[in-house]
């Protein structure tokens, strides 16, 4: 099959516009689609600090090339990386690995933070204990840490990989539970103390094209799978978009538009509420105590764990 642009082979067909992409072509529609997000949005202004949160996954792989490869080049912005080191076993120090080589080829500082030196266990200890998913210790922990880690680093952007397929997963998990408080904040409607501003440059790209992008590029990609991933809620509704998807495509797409035509209303109806800060440990929460210290005080009886008072990261 030909591109639909010129006369070379097709590497990729966009099921849910019917064109096919060559190499060049693929790679320069990538591009410009990301850059427009990143552009629509203001996810990059100038004087940024913009801390990537790289996991050595693919799509963090590919997020971490993309941002230093296209604005770097600025003098007005200044970007870096961290990685929260959870803790388990035969998965995540192979994709730190890939992390630290990521950086020392782009020429970035790098933060290590482990969740077992600021906690005092490692996720795989906390599962074996606590009552709830790993993936919602995981979550919370994760969150964390990586605010927490880029605001004493005087970040004022935290850019996550977070792509279409995760989007309009989180979208529709939130309306499958009523929750429309979260779903809400899914819009940020202003900048909060103490909490760095999120950004999503790859949030209208599909998982498919940002792997594709990435070994396009010849990116070190790692396709490793967390052991946790299949337990929660989230691979359920995973499984059925991706059959939605491929029986009537470009259905992610429509949701995370619908999800936008809703913003001015659930601006109205769920006003993003000013944040306090934790009677335990300070961190920015919509409640009296976060969520991580409501863990932490969960899990002591069954495990000792507590709040590292000073953030501890290794520069690598």
């Amino acid at each position: 099959m030909k591109c639909s642009y010129c006369n070379r082979d097709a590497v990729y067909l966009q099921r849910y516009s019917g064109k096919h992409f060559c190499k060049r072509h693929f790679i320069s529609f990538f591009e410009k689609k990301v850059r427009g997000t990143i552009k629509k949005h203001r996810m990059i202004e100038t004087g940024d600090v913009v801390a990537i949160a790289l996991s050595g996954g693919k799509d963090s792989t590919t997020l971490t090339h993309f941002l230093i490869e296209n604005y770097s080049g600025r003098r007005d912005l200044d970007f870096f990386a961290i990685t929260i080191d959870e803790g388990i076993a035969n998965y995540r120090h192979k994709t730190v690995e890939v992390a630290k080589e990521v950086t020392r080829e782009l020429g970035i500082d790098h933060y290590v933070v482990s969740v077992e030196k600021n906690f005092g266990a490692t996720l795989d200890e906390i599962v074996k204990f606590g009552k709830k998913s790993p993936c919602a210790y995981c979550g919370v922990f994760r969150k964390y840490l990586l605010n927490r880690t880029a605001r004493e680093l005087s970040a004022t952007k935290l850019a996550t990989a977070h792509n279409l397929d995760d989007e309009s997963q989180t979208i529709l998990m939130n309306f499958i539970n009523a929750d429309i408080d979260r779903l809400a904040r899914l819009i940020p409607q202003r900048e909060q103390e103490d909490l760095v501003m999120r950004i999503k440059p790859f949030r209208e790209v599909y998982e498919r094209e940002v792997v594709i992008y990435g070994m396009l590029k010849g990116y070190k990609l790692i396709f490793d799978e967390c052991p946790y991933s299949e337990l929660p809620m989230r691979a359920t509704v995973r499984d059925f978009l991706y059959e939605f998807e491929r029986e009537r495509p470009g259905r992610k797409i429509s949701i995370l538009r619908s999800l936008e035509k809703l913003s001015e209303c659930l601006k109205i109806t769920n006003p993003q509420i000013d944040l306090n800060n934790c009677e335990i440990c300070g961190e920015p929460t919509s409640q009296k105590v976060c969520q991580a210290c409501k863990f932490v005080k969960e899990l002591r009886e069954e495990i000792k764990i507590e709040h590292c008072r000073s953030l501890v990261y290794e520069k690598v």
